[in-house]
Parts: structure tokens; sequence; C-alpha cells
């Protein structure tokens, strides 16, 4: 998922919780007995939300029934639009590998990743690695895991996986570049009881 949509994404959904919160609690005060400002939809516990007037002043305009379709014609529309985006593949399923001939040869995405793991695992300190890709199969981009040993430098880690893993994955599918972002977290081991 790309930086902007997780933003969006996390906007959207905390002014919709925000909203829901401040609705939902205030209907529960006005319920519980609080007197509600002059200015708020309800006016006291046994008032209705929308009564018959307020559901029917619109009723008979001619602009009201389009209104409120179109309306929720958009509403719907944003919420698939959402929904797709959300949910849309992430991973890159394969990569195409310049031939050198003007051909392009298919790569399996998963056996790209297979080799950025293993030869990131054997890397000295390296507990474990993993490795996404995603982007375009023309323009991958990685995004790696690595759990380091505690005794590991992240600086000579980073380092020896650009210079390693990294170069030889972008070289070998003959990429331009591997835009790649890495992560890295420390091991923690349990202490184990000395008898």
């Amino acid at each position: 998922m790309s930086a902007v949509l997780k933003t969006v994404n996390r906007i959207l959904l905390a002014v919709l919780g925000v909203v829901l919160v401040v609705l939902g609690g205030a209907v529960l005060a006005v319920g519980l007995g609080l007197d509600p400002p002059s200015w708020w939809i309800h006016h006291g516990r046994d008032d209705v939300l929308l009564g018959d007037a307020e559901r029917t002043r619109w009723r008979d305009e001619g602009w009201w029934w389009p209104t409120v379709i179109a309306a929720l014609a958009v509403l719907l529309l944003l919420a698939l639009w959402w929904l797709t985006a959300v949910l849309r593949r992430r991973r890159l399923t394969e990569v195409l590998v310049e031939t050198g001939d003007g051909e392009g040869a298919l790569l399996r995405g998963r056996a790209l990743e297979a080799v950025l793991n293993g030869e990131a695992a054997t890397m000295d300190g390296v507990h474990r690695a993993h490795t996404d890709l995603r982007g375009r199969r023309n323009a991958p981009e990685a995004e790696m895991r690595l759990l380091l040993e505690p005794h590991v430098d992240p600086g000579t880690a980073l380092a020896d996986l650009t210079e390693g893993a990294l170069t030889h994955a972008r070289d070998s599918a003959g990429l331009a570049s591997l835009p790649t972002e890495v992560r890295l977290r420390a091991a923690r081991h349990r202490a184990e009881r000395v008898n």
C-alpha cells in the first residue's frame, strides 16, 4: 500500500471515528438525562432523532430525491474505491527481466523474494530476513525486514545488504534500480537459567 493511500486511509478512519464517537456520545448523554445545548438536534430524553416534520419537509420538492440519490451514489463510489484500494493485491507477482536482445523474460516475484531472503539470511548477524516486492513489473520496489542479532551494527548490516544481496538482485534481473525500504530490528533472546 502506498504511503499516500495509507495516509488517506488513516485520515478517513480517524475523521469517521471522531464523528461517530461525538454523535454517539452526545446522543448517549442526552439519553442519560443531561441537558443538551439549545442548538443540539435532541431536546430531551423523549425526543426522536427525526420527527415527522423533519422527515417529510423536503419530500414534495423536485430537487430533493435526485440530490439524495446523487449523494448516496457518490458515497457508494467512494466506498467502493476505498475498498478496492485497500484490498488490491499488493505483492508483485512477476518481474520483467531484460535479456539484452530487446526481448524480456518474466521472473516470478516470489523467486526473487526467496533469493533476496536467502542471501540476506547468510549475512553475518542476520537471524531472519523477509522480502516483499511491490511496484510494477518493469520497475519493482522491495520492502525488506531484517531481524538482527544483538551484537550487529545496523549500519554495517545495511551496507552489507546494499553491496551484496540488493546489488546482485538488481544486476541479475537487469534492472536500472531496485528501490528498497529496509526495516531493521534486533532479535530478543530469552535468558536461560543456569544451574
